[in-house]
């Protein structure tokens, strides 16, 4: 870069007054797959139209948002998936793309990540062999599609990181997964927990590896809304993934709404109803606005 003009490869932006340094964007509920731990339960192909998903790009830079993960559904399978994608680069964000992986032998999808790099690709792997992957994918054809995919992002040199899911279906496979992603060079974390639909259904739960799940942490808070927000398809926004209650409008409030976050976020994360009289209520690993999701209601979801 030594000599050359700084507008050529830097982008100075104003400074935001909201201060939202992360977002994430679920670009389209849609899926090649049905996973049968799948957070989202319906995976409805619907969305904004491209103007407002665009409009929606510009209004999170203004806020503030450097980091952006663009996710689904698949987000590789939504038809302006390829414009959003490089409008959100040209914007100055950092971007991280969560996929299956499925489509990243596509030569739109390299020749674009070329053009523009990502952040990181994040890929969730769902088993070391056709058996198990196609069986949790619900999905014939998917482990081979994921394998297409890998070898051509790791001849492409993206930056990937591995998101290894172990469930019933795949658990005896827990170690030849990470050994594999050991074999690519591809950083990885495993996940054994997992989440009740957004709509509140706690089916995708029984696809959890009983003898793999983990204790969570101590909740003792988080950012969520405070400097970060996830959208929606629709332009809707929460305090995060889980906690979609009162949700805001990007398309018809503006930046403006997202005065409206904290407080919505400080309500969500109060210990309402059977939660508000328990005695381990200062050592739960739940926050609010999961034990709600998990069917708790107002009772104690220890």
């Amino acid at each position: 870069m030594a000599g050359q003009p700084t507008g050529d490869f830097l982008l100075v932006r104003q400074p935001s007054p909201c201060g939202y340094g992360k977002a994430s964007w679920e670009v389209n509920l849609g899926c090649n797959y049905a996973c049968k731990h799948c957070y989202l339960g319906l995976k409805v192909n619907s969305g904004m139209p491209l103007p407002d998903k665009l409009r929606c790009l510009d209004m999170m830079a203004e806020a503030g948002v450097l980091w952006l993960q663009i996710t689904g559904g698949e987000p590789t399978t939504d038809k302006d998936f390829l414009r959003s994608y490089r409008h959100a680069f040209e914007l100055g964000m950092m971007l991280t793309v969560s996929t299956n992986g499925s489509l990243l032998w596509r030569e739109n999808i390299l020749r674009l990540f070329e053009e523009c790099p990502p952040y990181r690709v994040t890929v969730s792997m769902y088993g070391a062999t056709k058996t198990s992957y196609d069986e949790l994918t619900q999905r014939s054809g998917a482990w081979d599609l994921f394998v297409q995919g890998m070898n051509a992002a790791r001849h492409a040199r993206l930056p990937l990181r591995m998101s290894v899911i172990v469930t019933e279906d795949n658990a005896h496979e827990e170690t030849a997964m990470i050994d594999l992603c050991e074999r690519w060079g591809v950083e990885h974390e495993v996940y054994t927990n997992m989440t009740p639909t957004i709509y509140g259904g706690g089916k995708v739960l029984t696809a959890q590896s009983k003898d793999h799940l983990r204790m969570r942490k101590q909740f003792t808070g988080c950012s969520a809304g405070r400097t970060f927000f996830p959208m929606d398809p629709h332009g809707l926004v929460s305090i995060c993934k889980i906690g979609r209650d009162d949700q805001i409008s990007l398309p018809q409030e503006g930046i403006g709404g997202l005065a409206r976050l904290g407080a919505i976020a400080d309500r969500l994360m109060l210990r309402t109803g059977g939660c508000s009289g328990c005695a381990l209520s200062g050592s739960c690993t739940v926050c609010r606005p999961l034990a709600k999701h998990s069917g708790a209601g107002d009772e104690n979801p220890h």
